[in-house]
């Protein structure tokens, strides 16, 4: 910690609501945070006195930080999720699932014929959702017993079709699609779905149990056997549902912290219903309330919104916190701390899951910490790096030179960056050159940073190149040209060689080494995004050849590849062999036939 920088620094901190920002010896944002009072706020890190451990831990880890003030505490809120969620600071509670996040049931009651389906993402867009689903009770699970009870179709077809697919024969769809119901019969079934989802469960337990009966009686008991499973699924959802609770719409939350670990959990009610808790651990390093409030304004950009919020503590503005929700969900929400009664115990349920969530997670996540943030660090001693925080790696993916195209992804912190991924068409070059394939993808990359893209302008702090000492040095000296200087190695597969650029021997660590791991993973998810892409682009080209045959489209294209493997193999099969194919029809197999062989 630079003492008498930040000393100085605090000396200018306005007494006025802000966010601000710690960064370590390197640059890195590892806390974000917001206050009512930036300079009282801020000062409270840097006392001499007591703290908590996991605060003390990110302090001695300061050696800078930034603020931004801003007119309200409700705008600091607002602010403070989103730099959260897009630097994924060390220190804050970050949303992650310990059980992966729940998933969503839609059903857009604006469509003439709605049908459900199965989402991650909430948006504004006028639907319903019902969930989260998860852990013991899949939200895939829930919806094979709304195809089985009610019919409610779940493929996304707007427009009439031909013909009725296999759902309808075999009783899951009523296919409307077909006009074999009319509007007012299916909208019934919708409406008898969406009641379904809200806690009645009556009707489809008495349905089920019938049909269960009947396939029975007819000796089906494949068939009776899946309908016992879905009854279990629907035993699941009666105990979930509390009779005696007027509770239709809110969400309990109890954060929790041994002093180095924390936790949140969240325990969701909808329609009297109490869906699958969810927890989330972290080592977040703020005080009091501050976590927990930080926490709900990243929850709630990715969930829903109830009527109802009720928290386990008591030094949360929730007026505040109500008006920040209140504007996100665009209706009222109140935020409240029970003090007694079934709401209260429903918050000391929520602590108690919080707090096994940190015993239960303490050793993976500090396993978790040694191959990510650990691994960073380790690399750094390793290579004699200032910084491993953002490690770029490019892969080239092609056949015989056709097809050509290159992936470049992106760790930070240890762990995937998706959303930074980017896939390159290579524009240049011909035939199979690996070394200047890669020197146009490098090359269109700085430029872009060098323009100011916005997209590119973060630049790495490491670049990993799959290959030995050639590529590596052939790829280096497109980037110097470029006018750059990034720290760049190359990873050989054979013996696991890093190669650096200022030595002619290579660096050897240990097989077990949580850096070396840390470059595999890189490399091998350049690999993987690469021969994706470059499978995806050699599909659509085929496909795209094939479709000119008259009678060929997307459908019948994609079932004679998969047959067949390729569209050289499928020019010279003999008609009786394309007649014979799965799915193919006559005309359409001589169509073929004559195409590849010029005739009319």
């Amino acid at each position: 910690m630079n003492s008498a920088k930040i000393e100085s620094r605090i000396k200018d901190l306005p007494e006025k609501p802000g966010v601000y920002i710690m960064k370590d010896a390197r640059g890195n944002i590892i806390y974000v945070g917001k206050a009512v009072i930036l300079k009282r706020r801020v000062t409270q890190y840097f006392r001499n006195s007591p703290k908590p451990e996991k605060v003390q831990a990110m302090v001695d880890n300061v050696d800078d930080f930034e603020y931004i003030v801003t007119l309200s505490e409700a705008d600091a809120l607002v602010l403070e999720a989103t730099l959260i969620k897009k630097h994924m600071p060390r220190y804050n509670i970050l949303l992650k699932d310990d059980k992966g996040q729940g998933t969503y049931i839609r059903m857009d009651l604006k469509e003439k014929f709605p049908n459900v389906e199965i989402t991650r993402k909430i948006k504004k867009d006028g639907a319903k959702y019902f969930g989260p689903f998860g852990g013991g009770l899949s939200a895939k699970a829930v919806v094979k017993v709304i195809k089985t009870v009610y019919g409610v179709r779940t493929c996304p077809r707007k427009t009439k079709q031909p013909r009725e697919c296999l759902d309808w024969h075999i009783g899951l769809c009523l296919a409307p699609c077909t006009s074999r119901v009319t509007e007012e019969e299916y909208r019934r079934a919708v409406r008898s779905a969406a009641e379904f989802l809200n806690g009645h469960i009556s009707l489809a337990e008495s349905v089920m149990s019938e049909k269960m009966r009947k396939a029975a009686e007819a000796e089906d008991y494949e068939r009776a056997i899946e309908y016992r499973d879905l009854l279990a699924i629907l035993k699941k959802l009666d105990e979930r549902t509390l009779a005696d609770l007027s509770i239709k719409d809110a969400d309990f939350f109890a954060y929790v912290t041994d002093g180095i670990r924390s936790a949140v959990s969240v325990m969701p009610v909808r329609g009297n219903k109490l869906f699958p808790n969810g927890n989330y651990p972290s080592a977040d390093a703020s005080f009091g309330g501050d976590a927990l409030t930080s926490f709900l304004m990243q929850y709630y950009g990715e969930h829903p919104v109830p009527s109802e919020v009720y928290v386990n503590l008591g030094d949360i503005d929730v007026e505040v916190l109500g008006k920040c929700l209140s504007d996100i969900k665009g209706g009222s929400v109140k935020v409240r701390v029970p003090q007694k009664g079934q709401k209260r115990d429903l918050i000391k349920t929520a602590e108690e899951n919080a707090r096994e969530c940190i015993e239960k997670t303490a050793d993976r996540e500090l396993r978790l910490r040694e191959q990510t943030f650990g691994a960073c660090d380790m690399l750094c001693k390793r290579l004699g790096l200032a910084n491993a925080r953002r490690i770029e790696c490019y892969d080239i993916s092609h056949i015989s030179g056709t097809d050509k195209v290159a992936s470049g992804v992106c760790f930070i912190n240890g762990s995937k960056a998706s959303g930074e991924y980017r896939r390159y068409k290579i524009k240049t070059v011909e035939g199979n050159d690996d070394f200047h394939c890669m020197a146009e993808v490098l090359s269109r990359r700085l430029a872009r940073a060098a323009e100011g893209d916005g997209k590119f302008a973060e630049l790495p702090d490491l670049i990993v190149i799959d290959g030995g000492k050639g590529q590596l040095h052939a790829a280096y000296a497109v980037m110097k040209e470029a006018g750059f200087d990034i720290p760049m190695v190359g990873l050989a597969k054979r013996e696991e060689e890093i190669f650096t650029t200022s030595s002619s021997e290579p660096v050897i660590l240990s097989r077990d080494s949580a850096a070396l791991k840390l470059l595999q993973r890189v490399r091998d998810e350049a690999h993987r995004f690469a021969i994706t892409y470059h499978r995806n682009t050699r599909m659509k080209r085929i496909n795209t050849e094939l479709i000119k045959v008259p009678g060929v489209g997307e459908k019948k294209s994609k079932l004679l590849l998969k047959a067949y493997g390729s569209v050289a193999r499928i020019k010279e099969l003999p008609l009786e062999a394309l007649e014979t194919t799965a799915g193919m029809d006559k005309p359409t197999a001589l169509a073929v036939y004559r195409y590849f062989r010029g005739e009319e």
